[in-house]
């Protein structure tokens, strides 16, 4: 509906209602940067060392300058079973999804520049930025702002409700001690 607009006549449970939208609020818009990568992962473990995993992705690398191509070489090597087989794209990215390491280093890169060998709490990674965009999140902003409402009131009832209950099965006795 525009500013202005009259609705036609509604009906519900508690009436006839005629509806005119006087006022529109933008609100606060929420845009973030999302960020289009994918990478290729060595997981370390009593088999494969820090040292041999790096070294893994050095090569790995060094065959992308060479002109290899990054989605193929990630179905062979990666061990990330969720992108490896989507030739390691993470598809679009919001900040705050990823591991702090993961994202420092992919907010470091160009498009389309491939990050050295770096360490996070998942193993050895090489990450390569494909594309970034400017997202309007507001929807979603507002989505989980609601939700965390309706959390937070559903919470202090239940606390309300549970301190009542303590309250009614609660027995104190009060003793008098003469002297």
């Amino acid at each position: 509906m525009a500013v202005g607009e009259i609705q036609g006549l509604l009906r519900n449970p508690s009436g006839f209602h005629i509806i005119k939208l006087v006022d529109k609020r933008d609100g606060e818009k929420s845009i973030i940067t999302q960020t289009q990568a994918r990478h290729i992962l060595i997981k370390t473990n009593a088999l494969v060392s820090d040292s041999e995993a790096q070294k893994r992705l050095e090569e790995l690398k060094y065959r992308l300058e060479q002109g290899d191509d990054f989605a193929k070489l990630a179905r062979a090597y990666s061990q990330d079973p969720l992108s490896a087989a989507k030739g390691g794209s993470l598809d679009w990215i919001n900040p705050g999804n990823l591991v702090a390491e993961f994202e420092d280093v992919m907010d470091s890169l160009s498009e389309n520049q491939v990050s050295e060998p770096f360490k996070s709490r998942y193993g050895w990674h090489i990450v390569q930025v494909l594309a970034r965009r400017e997202h309007d999140n507001t929807k979603k902003a507002i989505r989980v702002k609601a939700e965390q409402q309706i959390r937070q009131r559903k919470f202090e009832a239940e606390l309300q409700s549970w301190q009542r209950q303590l309250r009614e099965e609660a027995y104190v006795e009060y003793r008098l001690v003469d002297k």
